[in-house]
């Protein structure tokens, strides 16, 4: 109806209820929907809200930033699927919030980067040290690395 496009899919055995990431522009997913809940939610359920920021170094400054306030980081580094270089975070009342950069372009074609390119890191120093292809991470201020 609103005219979302799947861009990648997450089985089962990549996240419990599986995941779709749906687009509606040239960014590889503007919407990630989680399926498979046990039982009805009492609620409507958002998953996270994603910020984008316009280089890495913002990146690694909002990390920086969130550990000297003690925030809750619950990810940082590249996810598979849109492969965007990200940390992410519990905000005050508990929801999980992002700030990222690069995420995937999907071109005209409709076709997204193959599984095989995702190459997920677990830290944002292992994801700019093993970028997969046309993906090029640069952090000018090397102050904000380590």
């Amino acid at each position: 109806m609103l005219g979302f496009r799947v861009s990648d899919i997450y089985g089962k055995d990549m996240m419990p209820g599986g995941m779709v990431f749906m687009r509606c522009n040239a960014d590889h997913h503007g919407v990630a929907l989680v399926g498979g809940a046990a039982v009805p939610a009492a609620k409507c359920e958002l998953h996270h809200m994603a910020f984008e920021v316009g280089t890495l170094d913002e990146v690694f400054r909002a990390r920086k930033h969130l550990r000297e306030c003690g925030a809750t980081i619950v990810f940082e580094g590249r996810r598979c699927a849109g492969v965007q270089i990200a940390v992410e975070f519990l905000d005050p009342d508990g929801h999980n919030l992002e700030i990222y950069w690069g995420l995937d372009q999907i071109g005209t074609d409709g076709v997204s980067r193959p599984a095989q390119e995702w190459r997920g890191a677990k830290s944002l120093e292992l994801a700019i040290a093993n970028p997969p292809p046309g993906q090029i991470p640069v952090v000018h201020d090397k102050t904000l690395v380590g």
